[in-house]
């Protein structure tokens, strides 16, 4: 089969959109992948949610054919990404980490610049950019680097999907904007998956995980869990109770020594403990560590039970890996 046409084939509704197996690049002595291996499903909005130097870049780049992996195989609409790059570089969107667009450049110039790329006109794809190009389209001719940080990223989603993507892979399009441009952005990221795009994301913000379908931890280089960000967290077999005191760093440092503690984490303003007892009562726990804290000189702790979240089991999965599903 030529490149031409497997790119004319179309991939069967039960087929995966992406299908990475054993995965592997290493840049020198690092390993930057590690035996990954994951499934995309068609009109899926996924989710690699993992801390900067996990590997989610460095995958993305192998997705997008940008990079041939060392070991282990990767598939993108049914096809190779080490022999099928140009048949598959038609049929990608791809929307790097960092600001890539021309910043010399308008809004516009960039737009019909990365149309003509491919083929096609920003009139012919208007419908399907509207809902994005429109918010930012009274600033055709200001020139892109003049632009907001959430502007930026409007214009590169748009920049993505002018030729009609059948798979969109952004790389960590919300780091560095404000909250209102991230909410804005996964709204839109929404209204594509709506209409039927599968979209592959990665975010080191566990709070964007809601957001995915299925997401993806990895840390490392390595899958810690593939799930529904609901069943990610159902997984949790250990109870975790918030801890909010005046004096955090003193009441990390009691907590972690109390007998039956597994983990203390500073989680915003308060600490998230968990113990090692997986069949204790929540709430006789909550009272078993305030009395603790009292008797230690910890004044007016609020300890009460909480359920856990994507970070906590990140967390519970780098410190366990014995949680790692089968």
């Amino acid at each position: 089969m030529t490149a031409t046409d497997a790119c004319a084939t179309p991939l069967d509704r039960d087929d995966p959109a992406v299908l990475v197996a054993g995965l592997v690049k290493r840049f020198g002595g690092t390993v930057a992948l590690d035996g990954v291996s994951f499934s995309v499903r068609p009109g899926e909005l996924f989710g690699l949610l993992g801390p900067d130097g996990g590997g989610k870049t460095t995958l993305f780049r192998i997705l997008t054919t940008l990079l041939l992996p060392d070991d282990g195989s990767a598939r993108v609409l049914g096809l190779d990404t080490s022999t099928d790059l140009w048949a598959i570089r038609s049929r990608v969107g791809y929307m790097p980490g960092r600001f890539s667009l021309y910043p010399d450049l308008s809004v516009a110039e960039n737009l019909d610049f990365f149309a003509s790329v491919f083929g096609t006109s920003v009139e012919a794809e208007y419908d399907l950019i509207a809902p994005i190009y429109q918010q930012i389209e009274p600033f055709r001719d200001r020139r892109a680097g003049a632009l907001s940080g959430g502007m930026k990223q409007k214009l590169a989603l748009s920049c993505a999907l002018v030729h009609r993507p059948d798979i969109l892979f952004l790389d960590e399009p919300t780091t560095g904007v404000d909250a209102v441009s991230r909410r804005e952005f996964w709204d839109l990221l929404a209204g594509l998956r709506a209409g039927g795009l599968t979209i592959a994301v990665s975010t080191p913000y566990m709070d964007e995980a809601d957001r995915c379908d299925r997401v993806a931890l990895i840390q490392k280089g390595r899958i810690l869990a593939v799930d529904t960000p609901a069943g990610i967290v159902d997984r949790h077999p250990l109870p975790i109770l918030r801890v909010a005191t005046p004096d955090r760093y003193r009441s990390i440092q009691l907590l972690r020594s109390y007998p039956h503690a597994h983990s203390v984490y500073p989680f915003g303003e308060s600490l998230h403990y968990t113990d090692a007892r997986g069949d204790v009562d929540p709430a006789a726990l909550a009272s078993e560590l305030r009395a603790y804290l009292d008797r230690q000189g910890v004044l007016q702790p609020e300890v009460e039970p909480i359920r856990a979240g994507i970070e906590d089991c990140f967390m519970a999965l780098m410190d366990d890996p014995s949680l790692e599903p089968e």
